[in-house]
């Protein structure tokens, strides 16, 4: 893997296919536009897609729980069940 390609939004605009297929190879890109804002080109794959509707339902429930109480203090002993030796 290279450096890091940096480009304006224009030249991102002329060579778009090819600026794509090399942050599929895996180098960072940063595209500038108008020297004020940059942006970062990065390929997403499916774990990258975590937060489905599903999983925000399970994250609103989880802190409507927190809301009413129903939480768990999280002791060495329950930390280490959950996570092992980190």
């Amino acid at each position: 893997m290279e450096g890091i390609l940096e480009i304006t939004s224009r030249q991102f605009r002329e060579q778009q296919k090819n600026v794509f297929e090399i942050a599929d190879r895996g180098q960072k890109v940063v595209i500038t536009r108008r020297k004020k804002q940059s942006y970062v080109l990065t390929p997403i794959d499916e774990d990258d897609l975590y937060f489905t509707p599903e999983m925000l339902a399970k994250i609103d429930n989880s802190i409507q729980q927190a809301k009413m109480g129903k939480k768990v203090k999280l002791t060495p002993e329950l930390r280490k069940e959950l996570f092992g030796d980190l």
